[in-house]
């Protein structure tokens, strides 16, 4: 109404009010009423944006790639990009006047396009393929530390590269390459397991060779041992039995003196008693036979006196012309030695 207008902003969005040509006021997040015709609004977004982007290069080998990512970046100058680049508003902060808003991102992508290009120009495609976060961010640094970005008065944050894609027959080409070499792979997996498992096997094989080997060394050091003991024992049995019998020996020698000594003193006994008797028996050895038997008769019995006289008659029988004995004597002699059976 009579030319005068209100414009609110948000708090990422940087106004820049002009009046007559010069800067009346700027800032962000600003609220004001301002005259028309006189005043011409600026309105350059302060927050943080999102860039996609998808574009096709070549490696060093010659082959196509599509890259594809996405970069983010934010406003550091707003009056610098303003400068630049129109963000003239009509009314409304979200209504510019022109086109130039877009073209920031797109001067972005380019750029990152420029430094993308310069990295994959350095690799193979096999490389490249395999090297997307180096060369993220290489990129990113170079932005970073562009002039021209700087100079625009943005400050870019990331660089990502989602996928850098050949062409479909060079992928294929690609895959079956891998596919195939993954196939030799696992089928040196599968020879390599298989030479493990009879290295494993024939390292089983020796360690129970080598079980065997000390079980049997241990049995023969166990035989020794015994054979040792035995021999060790048999050494202290012959030693007793040497013992025992060299105890036996002195026993028999002191057995042998003992008997000796007894023989000795036997015999000494009998030649005492024998000259006792010699002694004893000297005065009867020089009385005659006939004075012996005398007296022996004194003392006899009737019977040995009888047998003692038959004796006598049958020496002297040559001498005698006749002989009669009669019954009663001979009954009386059988009768006393019945008696004397009894």
């Amino acid at each position: 109404m009579f030319g005068i207008d209100y414009i609110k902003a948000g708090p990422t969005q940087y106004v820049i009010h002009y009046r007559n040509g010069q800067v009346a006021r700027a800032g962000s997040g600003l609220a004001f009423f301002y005259w028309a015709p006189l005043s011409s609004i600026a309105v350059v977004p302060i927050a943080s944006a999102d860039a996609p982007f998808i574009f096709n290069e070549v490696t060093a080998d010659f082959q196509a790639v599509t890259v594809q990512g996405q970069l983010t970046y934010r406003v550091t100058d707003p009056q610098l990009l303003a400068s630049l680049l129109n963000y003239t508003v009509l009314g409304a902060v979200d209504r510019y006047a022109t086109k130039d808003p877009e073209k920031l991102p797109q001067r972005l992508v380019n750029l990152a396009q420029l430094a993308t290009r310069a990295e994959l120009q350095t690799r193979d495609l096999r490389t490249a393929i395999q090297s997307s976060q180096e060369i993220a961010a290489a990129v990113l640094a170079s932005l970073q530390g562009s002039a021209a970005v700087n100079g625009l008065g943005v400050e870019v944050l990331t660089f990502a590269i989602l996928e850098i894609k050949p062409i479909p027959e060079i992928a294929r080409a690609l895959e079956a390459e891998s596919r195939e070499m993954l196939l030799r792979q696992a089928d040196e997996a599968i020879y390599n397991r298989r030479n493990a498992a009879v290295e494993q096997e024939r390292r089983i094989k020796e360690n129970e060779l080598n079980t065997e080997i000390a079980v049997e060394e241990k049995k023969r050091m166990i035989r020794e041992t015994k054979v040792e003991a035995d021999l060790a024992v048999e050494g202290k049995q012959q030693q007793i039995r040497e013992a025992q019998l060299a105890g036996q020996i002195k026993l028999e020698e002191e057995r042998k003196r003992l008997v000796t000594t007894a023989t000795k003193n036997a015999r000494t006994e009998a030649d005492a008693q024998g000259y006792a008797i010699e002694a004893s028996l000297r005065p009867l050895r020089d009385l005659s036979p006939d004075l012996l038997a005398a007296l022996a008769v004194q003392s006899a019995e009737p019977r040995r006196m009888i047998a003692m006289a038959l004796k006598e008659i049958a020496q002297n029988a040559g001498k005698i012309g006749q002989l009669n004995i009669t019954p009663d004597l001979l009954e009386s002699l059988l009768t006393q030695k019945s008696e004397a059976a009894r």
